[in-house]
């Protein structure tokens, strides 16, 4: 019989010795074989995803270290050194030219010191009645009302540092002298413009007049390559940090000498430079080893779980473009004209894929020392601008100017300009053949690539001009808005993305549905189990009735004989 046990149906097995439990156990396995299958299939696509946020976490490292040298100032570093660097320093960005200075400094820029008697100690008084105090600095006047009766010198001087009338001007402090506490007013800002003048004290215990001006307020003063050529005459700025006279350059003044020349030199830094670069190489090997890992063949021409994946390759052959074309907006250089960029191609650097077979570095970036370093000698401005060049503009032809864009709208590229005018303004121009925007000597691209684009004309003749405008980004920067394109999350209202994220969203979907199959499969398996076991519950109970008739016809047979 069958033994029901708080509703589960068990088998002890029967007598003839047919183990019921276990023939439901294997059929309800093979059932599960379908389950078994599924969640293998799931766990594929588990697998995939997570690989796909590997890379795509891979990639996004490699953005942020692009990031940090995207532009010349971050690419080309320019060293600097000074023959004197107790009194002159110096430091340069990428616009500055390789070249030796001669500078001379005449004079530091000073702020304006005021000075006056003060008292014996800090919390004397220095008003008997309630009085004001006035100054004027830089040629503006300023008035501190309503200080109290019984305010001590050490209050007067948080006063001055703390009225809204006073403490974006001057800084007040106490000198000590041994005996008494002086008042020291100080001006905030170096320059002969920023004079302070004490003008009324109202009752205080010290009057204007009691004010000695222990330093006044001056200009720097230099020569630069001596010029100018006057004895008398210098380059004056209200301070000693002077980044305006050189271009590019950065002068640091730290003491003065009249009649002692200090030499600056400018040079390329071309190992910084060569460190760029090759941290731009590592980032770029790193993805690409990430991929040739997950997309492997082996030698039995067994592929990986991605192999073949049209996602993996469409970021992979995205990502070795950018690395094998042209630069956007560059030309190739024609050496007959000297037209176009010196090194428009990472090819041109020494900058190649590895395609060696069975060599450790196949199918990732190689650069040839030998080649490099020759590019790195003959122009290293040129070698920055290829991989840090970010949105420069430049017209091919003196008739007319590149002199603006917007910023994340105008597109890199070369461009192909015809501009017609009539001799007192411009009548139409075309960028690429479309229409643009004119408004007298002015041109503006109106759609495409080209929106946003500014172009002057300055040929002021009646005519016909054609020619290039040329707006550079370099590979840095390319890499860059590649990156961000293949790294953009999944967006469930838009349906967009990057391929990674897309497929990722297709991919869980996939699983979903998996999901909602084993459950279905458990479901089912579930009641089939129960099926089976009420099947042989009524089996297990209709072989004991013939079990017992058998034994009872047994018992009759043994009666007769």
């Amino acid at each position: 019989m069958a033994d029901l046990t708080s509703g589960a149906i068990n088998f002890a097995g029967l007598g003839n010795g047919t183990d019921f439990n276990s023939m439901i156990d294997g059929l309800v396995d093979v059932e599960m074989n379908r389950v078994r299958r599924l969640q293998k299939w799931r766990i594929g696509w588990e697998v995939k995803n997570e690989q796909f946020q590997a890379l795509n976490t891979q990639m996004l490292s490699m953005k942020t270290t692009l990031e940090g040298f995207d532009t010349r100032n971050e690419f080309m570093t320019k060293a600097v050194s000074s023959t004197n660097s107790s009194k002159l320093t110096a430091s340069a960005n990428s616009d500055a030219q390789e070249a030796s200075h001669t500078i001379e400094i005449g004079q530091l820029a000073a702020n304006d010191v005021q000075i006056a008697s003060g008292a014996t100690a800090l919390d004397a008084s220095i008003t008997s009645s309630e009085t004001f105090f006035k100054f004027s600095y830089a040629g503006e006047s300023h008035t501190i009302s309503n200080i109290s009766s019984g305010t001590t010198l050490e209050g007067f001087v948080n006063i001055i540092n703390n009225h809204a009338n006073s403490r974006d001007s001057i800084r007040a402090s106490t000198i000590f002298d041994g005996s008494v506490y002086h008042l020291q007013l100080n001006g905030l800002d170096q320059g002969a413009d920023n004079q302070l003048v004490i003008s009324n004290t109202g009752s205080l215990s010290f009057s204007a007049s009691d004010f000695n001006e222990t330093q006044n307020a001056v200009n720097s003063q230099i020569r630069v390559n001596g010029f100018p050529a006057s004895n008398s005459s210098w380059i004056e700025r209200d301070t000693n940090t002077v980044n305006d006279v050189i271009e590019g350059l950065t002068l640091n003044l730290n003491e003065a000498e009249v009649g002692s020349n200090i030499i600056v030199n400018v040079v390329a830094d071309n190992t910084a430079i060569k460190a760029n670069i090759e941290k731009f190489v590592e980032s770029v090997n790193i993805v690409r080893a990430h991929i040739q890992a997950l997309t492997e063949v082996d030698e039995e021409g067994e592929g990986s779980l991605l192999t073949g994946n049209y996602g993996i390759d469409m970021v992979s052959q995205k990502l070795k473009t950018i690395t094998a074309d042209i630069g956007l907006g560059f030309e190739y250089y024609d050496p007959d004209d000297l037209t176009g960029d010196k090194y428009s191609a990472l090819s041109q650097l020494g900058i190649l894929t590895d395609a060696e077979q069975g060599s450790p570095s196949y199918g990732l970036l190689k650069i040839d020392e030998e080649v490099l370093n020759a590019a790195l000698t003959d122009d290293p401005d040129a070698v920055a601008a290829l991989f840090a060049a970010n949105n420069d503009g430049k017209s091919n032809s003196t008739d007319f100017t590149f002199t603006s864009l917007i910023d994340g709208t105008t597109k890199a590229g070369v461009y192909d300009l015809v501009i017609v005018s009539d001799g007192t303004e411009v009548t139409s121009a075309t960028i690429n053949g479309v229409a643009a925007n004119v408004a007298g000597w002015d041109i503006t691209g109106i759609s495409g690539d080209a929106l946003g684009m500014g172009i002057e004309l300055n040929n002021t003749a009646a005519g016909t001009y054609t020619g290039t405008i040329s707006v550079k980004t370099g590979k840095a920067g390319e890499m860059i808005s590649e990156l961000e394109a293949l790294t953009q999350p999944y967006n469930e209202f838009t349906y967009e993305g990057g391929p990674l994220a897309v497929l990722t969203n297709n991919y869980n979907d996939i699983m979903d549905n998996i999901d909602k199959k084993i459950e279905f499969e458990t479901t089912r398996i579930d009641k089939l189990e129960n099926t089976l076991k009420l099947k042989f519950s009524r089996l297990d109970a209709l072989l004991g009735q013939y079990e017992l008739r058998q034994g009872q016809l047994n018992m009759a047979l043994g009666q007769l004989t």
